[in-house]
Parts: C-alpha cells; sequence; structure tokens
C-alpha cells in the first residue's frame, strides 16, 4: 500500500527536551522520599486515593516520549538498509535489555540478605558498573587491539551479572526471580509491543489510530470501578487475561501511553508544513477531547495511576501533549537553547536514570547523611531540584569520557 512520504531524517529537538524534562522530573520526584514534609500533590498517590500528584505524571510522560521516538527510530533502520528482520531482532534484543535491566533493579528493591556477602549499596554498584560494561556506547575505532578490549567489556559485564544473579539472596533468603518487572522492564514491554505495531503498520493511520483506541477501550473494560469491580468482570485466571499476559500488556493503559506518543509525533511530522495556528489548534483540540473524557470517565473511576484507571490515562495523555506541543512552539521559535542545562537528560537518559542508584549507594557506603534540616520542608525540596540537576551534571561528565548507556 501507498505510504505518505514522511521525512524522518531531521531529529526532534521537541522530543528529546521532553525527554528531558521527564528526566529531571524523574529524578526529582524519585528524590522525594529521601525529605519529608513536602505537600502531598508533589509525591504519588496511594492505592485506593483518587488524586493525581506530579509524581503520577512523570512515568505516562515518559512513556509517551518513548513512543515519539519509535518512529524516527524504526523509519530510520529502514533508510539505512536494514531489512524487516533484523529490526525485528533490534527491538528483541532492546526489550530484553530493559527486561534485564528492570529485573536487576526490582531485585535490588527488595534488599539483599547478609547471606550474599553484599549490601544493597554494593549490590547496586556492581549492578551499574555491569550495565555500563555491557551497554556502553564504547569509541568507535578501527584498531583491533582496542576493538578486543572493547569486547572483553562486555564479556566482562556480563559475567558480573551472572554473579550477581547468582550469590543474591532477599532478606527472606529468595533467590533472584522476576518479582515485578521494575520501571525499565514496563517500558520494555510497552516498547515492544508498540515498536513491533509499527513495524507492521509504519506510518499508517488507518492502522495505527484502531489499535491506540483498542488499548483505551481494554483499559475501559479492565479497570476497576468505583463500585470495585471491572466491566468485564471476569473471573480470575481467565483465559482472556492469560493471553494479555503472555506479552504483558495489562489493561493496556502503559502501551496506550506509548502508542499515543506514535500518533503525535507522526502528526507532527506529516503536518509539519501546516501553519502555527491550526498545529496549536490541533493540540488544544486533542488537550480539551482528553481532558473532557478525563472529567467523564471520573464518575465513574478514581484517577489512580497504581490501578491504571482511564481517568489516569486521559488526563495524563493530555498532559503530555499539551507539553510537547508548548516545547514544539518553543522549538520553532528557536528557543531550544532554553534547555540546554538539561539537554544531557534526553541524550543519555538511561545512564542519567541509573546514576541516583550509584549516588545513594555511594553516600550509605561512605556514610553521609544530610541534616534534619536540609532535608524537611521547603529546603528539603529545594535540595531535590539541586540533586536533580547534579545528576544530569554527572551525566555530562560521564558522557565527555565516553560513558554513555544506550541500548
Amino acid at each position: 500500500m501507498d505510504q505518505p512520504a514522511t521525512d524522518f531524517t531531521q531529529r526532534n529537538q521537541a522530543i528529546d527536551i521532553l525527554r528531558a524534562l521527564t528526566m529531571l522530573l524523574m529524578i526529582f520526584v524519585n528524590d522525594l522520599v529521601s525529605i519529608s514534609g513536602y505537600p502531598e500533590w508533589l509525591g504519588h498517590a496511594k492505592v485506593h486515593q483518587d488524586m493525581l500528584g506530579l509524581a503520577d505524571i512523570v512515568f505516562p510522560c515518559f512513556l509517551f516520549a518513548v513512543g515519539m521516538s519509535i518512529p524516527f527510530a524504526i523509519e530510520s533502520r529502514f533508510a539505512k538498509g536494514y531489512s524487516g528482520v533484523s529490526t525485528v531482532a533490534h527491538i528483541l534484543i532492546r526489550t530484553l535489555a530493559l527486561l534485564l535491566m528492570g529485573v536487576f533493579i526490582a531485585n535490588s528493591e527488595s534488599g539483599v540478605s547478609a547471606e550474599s556477602g553484599l549490601s544493597v549499596a554494593s549490590y547496586r554498584i556492581l549492578m551499574v558498573i555491569a550495565f555500563l560494561l555491557v551497554w556502553n556506547v564504547y569509541p568507535r575505532t578501527i584498531n583491533l587491539r582496542n576493538q578486543r578490549i572493547f569486547q572483553g567489556l562486555k564479556y566482562l559485564g556480563l559475567a558480573l551479572l551472572l554473579y550477581l544473579a547468582i550469590v543474591y539472596r532477599d532478606p527472606e533468603g529468595g533467590v533472584f526471580q522476576a518479582r515485578w518487572w521494575g520501571i525499565l522492564g514496563l517500558i520494555g514491554w510497552s516498547y515492544f509491543f508498540c515498536a513491533m505495531t509499527y513495524v507492521f503498520a509504519r506510518n499508517r493511520f488507518r492502522y495505527l489510530v484502531p489499535i491506540w483506541l483498542g488499548l483505551l477501550i481494554l483499559c475501559i473494560l479492565e479497570s476497576n470501578l468505583r463500585t470495585g469491580s471491572s466491566i468485564l468482570n471476569l473471573p480470575r485466571g481467565n483465559f482472556f487475561d492469560q493471553l494479555l499476559g503472555l506479552i504483558h500488556l495489562g489493561n493496556g493503559s502503559l502501551a496506550a501511553f506509548t502508542m499515543g506518543g506514535i500518533l503525535v509525533s507522526l502528526a507532527s511530522l506529516r503536518y509539519k508544513e501546516v501553519p502555527a495556528q491550526k498545529k496549536g489548534l490541533f493540540a488544544a483540540c486533542s488537550v480539551a477531547i482528553l481532558s473532557v473524557a478525563g472529567l467523564v470517565s471520573h464518575r465513574f473511576w478514581i484517577i489512580s495511576k497504581i490501578q491504571a484507571t482511564p481517568p489516569w490515562v486521559f488526563y495524563c495523555t493530555a498532559i503530555a501533549i499539551g507539553v510537547y506541543a508548548l516545547i514544539y512552539w518553543l522549538v520553532e521559535k528557536r528557543k531550544a537553547h532554553w534547555f540546554n542545562l538539561i539537554k544531557t537528560a534526553g541524550t543519555a537518559t538511561l545512564t542519567c536514570y541509573l546514576v541516583p542508584y550509584v549516588a545513594y549507594s555511594l553516600s550509605f557506603l561512605l556514610g553521609i547523611h544530610l541534616p534534619e534540616w536540609l532535608t524537611t520542608g521547603f529546603v528539603g525540596i529545594l535540595n531535590c531540584i539541586v540533586f536533580s540537576f547534579l545528576v544530569i551534571g554527572v551525566t555530562y561528565l560521564l558522557g565527555r569520557i565516553h560513558i554513555k548507556l544506550k541500548i
């Protein structure tokens, strides 16, 4: 079938900035657990709490940014002559890497028993070192000796991961296992479904839009209503849920964010030459429609990230589109330099995400404890903001010495 001509050769700066802002906020809200006395709206809503906190918005926006990057990444491979089979293999490898990292982080979050011979802090430092050894972007070289060294470092990283998996014991004596997939693992499953979908549908809205709508409908049918049961209300362990479980689609909410990102990415590229006013109107209408959907659905479901309810999906998608539209407008007005301070977080995102794990672990091992006045209330919030920017700064410095994760 014929596909409309769409130019994927130019990098979309707005996507990088959206990803950078999201990562900055992710570091900030994750660091909030180290302080006390901050406003409730900055954190996560509890399991049955009907609320949308700032922390509840960050992950959906990141998934949205992941989706926005998918068309560029896949079309770039096809433009370079890679086959469909090669691209599918690439998607599988990236998914596996995210799942593997997610499981390691999830196990470390469950605690590490002294029986393993390691503390949680030392385990996490070795874990991040292993990730860097395996997935670092090593300098390109034609020197055969250096190539062998880099390859050897990758094998060393894999051996270290294997060691960490074997020796791991949780405080109850449990062994290394997929307790849950962790944030990176959830991103991996969402990426897998949406990237595979895009490989076959490419940039054809007539296929992608129904799939996105299908994910939203799945979320509506599977999410628990205020009454406590879902619309489908199928018995536990039913075949439908088992089928969805094969690709870890859940109630479709996370994949809906990523698929929404794909659609907006394609729309902003395909209609790039449309006058700014029309693009702004389209973005405003999209935000308005999704906000109304969130308002209506809120009558039947609470707003909950943990339960992944429809209002959460609608409101967060509206926010993601609104923020992206604003960033896109600023880029068109040549204001991208406003975000130069956090630029690294959008181009070395995975490295940026892992730096705090090392920072917290080193702080524990070195016995560094901040005074109470630095971890309370407004001063504590400022401390989290400073920490977030420091993490991005460290990521930038690591990049300067060729330490940068990429999968």
